[in-house]
């Protein structure tokens, strides 16, 4: 895929800008990976329900890493309090399903869906809200400055983990599956479960949504230069302020889709359940470049499936795994895999 090539007035044809190209060697790595991991499980049903049991995981990932990924190329916010957004819309995707039990009980998919949809929309809805609140309140006063960013955001982490403890209690909370989605179903002798192919649908259509937004319209173009040259944005009579607080409540809305998905994955809530992911999804972030959600979407993946393959043949070395695949990314590409230059 490359993009065409551009004249500069008073050149000839025959002096174009060559014309960008697009890296595809990145994208090598996922399936070098899948390949890499057959031969190691050895059965080709098991290598089956890891692959897609990873690919489920890195779409879940991928949904709560690429809000802050774009928080952070954009607005250069080191948001360490990105994991309560994902707690808070765990929180209220349980809320609703719990009270919605007997539509989550039948075994109708649309009785199922007309209390997931209702779910995952007040996960999203609460988690925006809260992200409004929280650049107004708490970021806005400290851009430009990383060590107070880190210093509010987490304390801000630990002051709304509270506010969760006293709306809905410290105790963790059972959240069984929609019957339509639960239990698995068999593929030659692989099973598979449904709700993580249900997680990889919606993650690749998260994808195709944002980066439709971001290749194919004017807020996606305005997104883009903003990460690239905020100043030349600004100069253009475009308020730069008001796209930081949009971009910021979309991925803190993200961010509570991902705690919705990830709170039924786990069928349980608990109010540490965004800070014990935010490790993870910042080394996502990193893998895949900062202000890149096509990287984001691609660390994701790869983050899932070793941790799945690992967790499979060596269990305790599970979480190192993730970290030990940031460093050998970053020792080939130390701005990440897709990084966007700032001008």
């Amino acid at each position: 895929m490359t993009a065409p090539a551009s004249t500069v007035p008073g050149q000839d044809a025959g002096s174009a800008i060559p014309a960008a190209r697009f890296d595809w060697r990145p994208l090598a790595l996922v399936p070098a990976l899948m390949l890499a991991a057959a031969p190691l499980v050895g059965s080709a049903p098991t290598w089956v329900t890891l692959t897609v049991a990873g690919l489920a995981m890195g779409m879940m990932v991928f949904m709560m890493a690429s809000g802050l990924t774009l928080v952070f190329g954009l607005m250069d916010v080191l948001n360490f309090a990105h994991g309560v957004f994902i707690s808070l819309g765990a929180y209220a995707a349980a809320s609703v399903l719990l009270t919605l039990k007997p539509a989550m009980a039948a075994k109708s998919v649309a009785a199922n869906l007309s209390a997931m949809l209702p779910a995952v929309a007040a996960a999203i809805a609460l988690a925006c809200a809260l992200g409004w609140f929280f650049e107004r309140v708490i970021i806005r006063p400290v851009y430009r400055d990383h060590l107070r960013q880190i210093l509010v955001t987490m304390g801000g982490l630990i002051v709304f983990e509270q506010l969760i403890h006293v709306v809905w209690g410290p105790d963790i909370i059972p959240l069984p599956r929609p019957q339509a989605i639960a239990g698995s179903f068999i593929v030659g002798e692989a099973a598979i479960e449904r709700y993580r192919v249900l997680a990889v649908v919606v993650g690749l259509a998260v994808f195709a949504f944002l980066w439709m937004v971001l290749n194919r319209t004017r807020l996606g173009l305005l997104i883009r230069a903003g990460v690239e040259n905020p100043e030349m944005v600004e100069s253009l009579g475009y308020r730069i302020r008001r796209l930081f607080i949009a971009v910021f409540v979309a991925g803190s809305g993200l961010a509570g889709l991902g705690g919705a998905m990830w709170a039924m994955y786990q069928e349980s809530v608990n109010a540490q359940m965004g800070m014990q992911m935010i490790v993870v999804i910042f080394i996502v972030v990193i893998i895949g470049g900062l202000g890149s959600v096509g990287g984001a979407f691609l660390g994701a993946m790869l983050v899932g499936l070793l941790a799945n393959y690992t967790g499979y043949l060596a269990p305790k070395l599970a979480l190192g795994s993730n970290i030990l695949l940031m460093v050998l990314v970053l020792l080939w590409r130390p701005q990440g895999l897709y990084a966007i230059s700032k001008s």
